[in-house]
């Protein structure tokens, strides 16, 4: 007899979702996590998800449909998004807040007004709707597994929901001070603990304990079908047996051989868990699985910053070049993009290549800042309770008097820096970018200053006197996108397009379903959670059909 039915390869949000969903189906199923806590990446994360056509936003009068939401991803395909994958997410999306709001602690509410990332395009949504997240979640409700989930280096108070920190707002809501002690004094955790925790108190609840620090190897495959799969644990090798095996092992962003084998240009700085190393990808290119989408990643923008700021010695870089009064360039002093756009679109400035240098055109760059601006917004370490002040940057970010001087300093063409910052200046002044276009998307207004919310003065505004300041910024991510392909019932397909029987895969482990774009706030972990819980739900399906067919012998 099988040890489990059904078998899960990781404890992110689409692994739980996957396991929740698979035993409601009458499956036995054993989760089974690399790292020492649960988590993944999903628990570092904001925690929030993209599912258009959503029941909270329907019930808050938005105009939303399965129509315009396929125009959308459609509209942004550039032929990489598989139209039978789309509609499958769409369609399932619905479906799966439904099933996880009625059977587990798991809750969603719509972000007010959050748009989608590309909101000018057809199908698009610039008054937003499609984003949800889920209130705090004490953790005292998880008993002996509270302190067993992994928390973020990015946001070590996790006391805040999105909507109170610089990664869903440039300028956060603050809670009350009496709303912050009762989630301190209850453990209520926001952002991606409180979905990590609650899709976990899912599973507790149904019997489902992950087994941490089990590293999966290889898929134990017979007669053509996965039967189990083989593990290095802290006592040495293991083998778990069952006939259907989801992997959500996350990406490969942290193989360096991988990355080089398979991204489309550089990817230097990931900031995901280091435990994503392409476990998952390897099981199933050893099953004879067809990969897809294998050059993409969910590209971000990262700074350096020490350790004391942050262990991992990096910064996403979010909310502070869409303020008015930055810009950025390349070693050659020249602007590249719209500063203010969305940080997967940065993916495709950071890869453009310089044929005739033979190089990448906008690597290195910098974020190029005043003083007066660091007052008003600071970071990289500077971010007080409230904005403004007498914020000064920290010593190790280069400095100087003059653009000429800070260019010298730090590799810049000096002459063309300042035509470049003499031409932006204008264009601010004036309210137009006409090289980039700035501030004409709803997008870029969201991130801007909220004090001019709905005008181009909320991201466009001149560079000031200095002294002036450069941040080097890297090209990162928060995943791989890339992986085995799947059908739209998330079974992992062979080199053939056929089902490889038993086999399942969910999150950032598959070829995603966006192709190359991010549709908005939470575009990463909305697909990792449909799929996860189509892969439960076939998982059940087929372990239900098993048992009909023994009892019918």
């Amino acid at each position: 007899m099988n040890d489990y039915d059904v078998i899960v390869l990781g404890t992110g949000a689409a692994g739980l979702t996957a396991a929740i969903t698979a035993h409601e189906g009458g499956a036995r199923v054993g989760v089974f996590e690399k790292a020492e806590t649960v988590g993944g990446t999903s628990a570092w994360s904001g925690g929030q998800i993209w599912i258009p056509n959503n029941p909270h936003e329907l019930a808050e009068g938005k105009e939303d449909s399965r129509e315009k939401a396929l125009t959308y991803l459609m509209s942004l395909s550039h032929g990489m998004i598989d139209p039978a994958m789309a509609e499958a997410y769409i369609d399932t999306g619905p479906e799966m807040i439904h099933f996880l709001e009625a059977r587990t602690p798991v809750e969603f509410y719509a972000i007010p007004d959050f748009p989608d990332y590309h909101p000018e395009f057809p199908g698009g949504m610039p008054e937003g709707g499609r984003t949800l997240e889920c209130p705090t979640y004490p953790y005292g409700e998880l008993g002996a597994w509270k302190d067993r989930v992994g928390t973020s280096p990015y946001y070590p108070d996790f006391t805040f929901t999105i909507g109170e920190t610089t990664l869903g707002k440039p300028v956060p809501t603050p809670a009350p001070p009496e709303v912050k002690e009762q989630r301190r004094r209850n453990d209520e955790r926001g952002m991606g603990l409180a979905l990590i925790g609650r899709l976990l108190k899912g599973c507790l609840d149904r019997g489902i304990e992950p087994h941490t620090e089990s590293r999966a190897l290889e898929l134990v495959i017979e007669d053509g079908a996965v039967a189990g799969v083989r593990f290095e644990g802290p006592d040495g090798p293991f083998t778990v047996r069952a006939g259907q095996v989801i992997l959500a092992t996350g990406g490969f962003e942290w193989n360096k051989d991988m990355i080089r084998a398979f991204t489309r240009g550089p990817l230097t700085h990931p900031v995901s868990i280091k435990t994503n190393t392409g476990d998952g990808l390897k099981m199933a290119m050893r099953a004879g699985a067809m990969l897809g989408n294998m050059r993409e990643a969910w590209w971000m923008p990262v700074i350096e910053v020490p350790t004391e700021i942050n262990p991992m010695g990096r910064q996403l870089l979010t909310y502070e070049r869409t303020m008015p009064g930055t810009l950025m360039v390349n070693r050659h002093g020249k602007r590249f993009t719209n500063e203010a756009s969305n940080y997967n679109a940065f993916g495709a400035a950071f890869h453009e290549q310089d044929v005739s240098r033979f190089e990448y055109g906008n690597l290195p760059c910098w974020l190029i800042f005043n003083q007066d601006f660091y007052a008003k917004w600071p970071f990289v370490g500077g971010l007080p309770d409230s904005f403004g002040g007498d914020a000064r940057p920290p010593q190790w970010i280069p400095s100087a008097d003059t653009l000429e001087g800070l260019a010298e300093r730090v590799g810049i063409d000096p002459a063309q820096l300042g035509k470049t910052v003499k031409t932006f200046n204008a264009y601010a002044e004036a309210g137009e970018d006409p090289d980039f276009r700035r501030g004409e998307s709803a997008n870029d207004l969201w991130w801007g200053d909220p004090a001019h919310r709905g005008s181009k003065r909320a991201t466009l505004g001149p560079l000031g006197d200095g002294p002036y300041y450069a941040v080097e910024v890297k090209s990162g991510c928060l995943g791989t996108k890339g992986g085995p392909q799947t059908d739209t019932r998330a079974r992992v397909l062979d080199v053939d397009g056929a089902a490889i029987p038993g086999l399942f895969a969910a999150g950032n482990v598959m070829a995603s379903p966006m192709g190359m774009t991010y549709g908005g706030a939470g575009g990463t972990l909305g697909p990792g959670m449909v799929f996860g819980y189509l892969a439960g739900k076939t998982a059940g399906e087929n372990v239900a059909a098993v048992g009909k067919a023994t009892e019918s012998v």
